[in-house]
């Protein structure tokens, strides 16, 4: 970090210190959804896609929201059903489902995680909702029909925590391998 701090960002360090000593900012998709379509602090704010409850967050609202508004990370959670993939836990109201991100100051979305649903009956219904062919999800519909246990998972972007520490602008400048335009077979 004293390499960052002296060459890149001489912040850097009480910047990571600061976001470990906040606490996170935790709110629900639809509270994020009301705040961001009636508030007074947004009242000047438009956005290119329109808010309504059932679209994606995009990386322009999530940033607003970590950037503008709170100023610090953010956890969002509970999304709905429509925008995460068929196998997130469907949560007891039926519309949203046991998922969440980490938006952080400057970088955006940070880690995504969600647990997985652990019940045939609704994993099964929600791949006959979305018309996925059952012969080629027979293999993971197996792994709950002979049983399972709750579980879960999360993604953390290594690239974005890379350009969050370092206070660099631009992800291409920290990803770890060089790439270039017809390179990728050499």
């Amino acid at each position: 970090m004293s390499f960052v701090a002296k060459r890149i960002d001489s912040n850097c360090i009480d910047h990571l210190k600061s976001m470990t000593s906040c606490s996170f900012e935790k709110i629900s998709y639809t509270e994020a959804i009301n705040f961001l379509k009636q508030p007074p602090q947004v009242a000047e704010k438009t956005f290119e896609t329109n808010l309504e409850w059932g679209v994606a967050l995009t990386a322009e609202h999530l940033s607003y929201l970590a950037d503008d508004i709170y100023k610090k990370p953010v956890i969002i959670y509970n999304y709905p059903i429509e925008v995460k993939p068929f196998y997130v836990h469907l949560n007891d109201d039926g519309k949203t489902v046991a998922a969440f991100d980490i938006v952080v100051p400057r970088v955006g979305t940070l880690v995504s995680g969600s647990q997985n649903e652990e019940r045939l009956d609704m994993i099964t219904a929600r791949t006959k909702e979305l018309h996925l062919p059952t012969e080629q999800y027979e293999w993971y519909l197996d792994l709950r029909r002979h049983g399972t246990v709750k579980h879960s998972g999360f993604t953390l972007r290594f690239d974005l925590m890379a350009l969050f520490i370092t206070g660099l602008t631009n992800v291409r400048d920290v990803i770890p391998f060089p790439r270039s335009y017809g390179k990728a077979n050499n």
